[in-house]
């Protein structure tokens, strides 16, 4: 489980729900790249333009890692912004 404080990832400036509505869908961005990147590394092999394993031509901090995981270091290292409508 990760033991990360909402504080540390949002530094005072939203609040839980908006962290927890963030984090969702940055999850959700990180399963769509590893589809994206699993589709293609498929289409290769079809085509035999390659020899490489499927998991081999997919990023690894996508393939290893469970995808709220992920999004919740993007998160923290401000590779995602948090943009709230009002």
């Amino acid at each position: 489980m990760i033991q990360s404080s909402y504080q540390k990832i949002i530094g005072g400036k939203h609040n839980r729900y908006t962290i927890t509505i963030a984090t969702a869908k940055a999850a959700r961005f990180v399963t769509e790249e590893y589809m994206r990147q699993r589709d293609s590394a498929e289409k290769m092999i079809a085509r035999k333009e390659t020899d490489k394993s499927i998991s081999s031509m997919i990023n690894n901090e996508i393939r290893d890692e469970k995808a709220i995981k992920t999004a919740i270091r993007r998160l923290q290292n401000n590779e995602y912004d948090i943009i709230v409508k009002e």
